[in-house]
């Protein structure tokens, strides 16, 4: 039987690496206020809308079993950016679901919600503790799909470690860029916490899983991440191996590293945001164990490799390419003040 799948945020990073996925029976509607990426424009059928158009929402669901709702703002976007696209578009094509009929409306939210766990790995029921307004919106956008799921919507929430994959560039293209440059890179602490990260083919693969399983079992709230991963110096380090030139990840001190960084991110010439300034000083992990018992998640790629696969691609397709400065993950991120940094390294 052929279903109907409509993604928002279809032009971003994980809308792109679904509309190229391989699935069987699915056809495909892209919504974006962006066009889709060349590689999938044959694939799907593209709406232009803005996620909290409620009428435009409605007209692109009309067609749809499942919704995919992976639009929203990321953190380095302005906070009034971040509420109204996370809060109010979730908000809008909720309402435009409903109106539609839609079966069932899958929502990528994020570990960010978290804020800066203590304990790790981190289950679905930590208590949420928003610490910027990036996480703050992420949780607001699941209340607002909790409550419909209260009144019977099949709602499933799926929250991603960070992810990568193709044409993700953001931060990591600047570790990628020093990389290629035969530069060191600096960590705060020199990277000494194990940090989850996750392969965009393993989100697409526990998406197709969401999707496919029986309102009981899908209607629920999974983290979703690598099983293997190591310290963040162990796997950047992996990169500038990959690169040939032989340097290493140096320690940053962390009281001066992590004042400077604050002062920079405040003043917007640096791209590393208040929330990521933290995490890179504490472990960073969750249980995937309910996605695996209840979904039969079981991640392909360890963050070693999503990395190196992640890197292979931007060699290949980024490297020497101009691109303008942008803020989704498909854009390199401005390194503002850390470009000057690195004729330090």
């Amino acid at each position: 039987m052929e279903v109907h799948v409509v993604v928002t945020g279809a032009a971003g990073m994980l809308g792109t690496a679904l509309l190229a996925r391989p699935w069987p029976g699915v056809t495909w509607t892209g919504v974006d206020i962006r066009p889709l990426a060349p590689r999938v424009r044959e694939r799907a059928t593209f709406v232009r809308a803005d996620v909290r158009d409620v009428e435009a929402m409605t007209r692109a669901f009309r067609s749809a079993d499942v919704v995919i709702h992976s639009a929203a703002a990321l953190p380095s976007h302005r906070a009034a950016e971040i509420r109204s696209v996370d809060v109010d578009g979730t908000g809008s094509a909720l309402a435009a679901a409903r109106r539609a009929g839609v079966d069932r409306f899958v929502h990528i939210s994020s570990t960010a919600v978290y804020g800066l766990p203590r304990d790790c790995p981190t289950p679905e029921d930590y208590p949420c503790e928003p610490v910027d307004p990036y996480s703050a919106a992420k949780l607001g956008a699941e209340t607002a799909v909790l409550r419909q799921r209260s009144r019977g919507l099949c709602a499933p929430i799926l929250r991603p470690k960070t992810f990568l994959g193709e044409e993700r560039l953001g931060l990591f293209a600047m570790l990628f860029e020093w990389a290629e440059e035969g530069r060191h890179f600096p960590l705060i602490g020199g990277g000494e916490v194990a940090t989850q990260m996750l392969d965009v083919e393993d989100l697409c693969a526990a998406i197709q899983l969401i999707c496919e399983a029986p309102d009981d079992r899908a209607n629920d709230t999974f983290n979703i991440g690598a099983r293997e991963f190591r310290t963040l110096r162990e796997d950047f380090q992996a990169v500038l191996d990959a690169a040939g030139h032989g340097r290493r990840v140096l320690a940053m001190p962390v009281g001066p590293a992590v004042a400077a960084l604050r002062v920079l991110a405040a003043t917007r010439l640096s791209p590393v945001y208040k929330r990521l300034v933290h995490k890179l000083t504490r472990d960073s992990y969750v249980s995937i164990d309910r996605a695996t018992q209840r979904l039969g998640f079981n991640p392909r790629f360890s963050n070693e490799q999503a990395l190196l696969k992640t890197y292979s691609w931007w060699r290949a397709n980024a490297a020497g390419a101009r691109r303008s400065a942008g803020r989704t993950h498909r854009d390199p991120w401005k390194q503002g003040a850390l470009r000057l940094a690195k004729a330090l390294f």
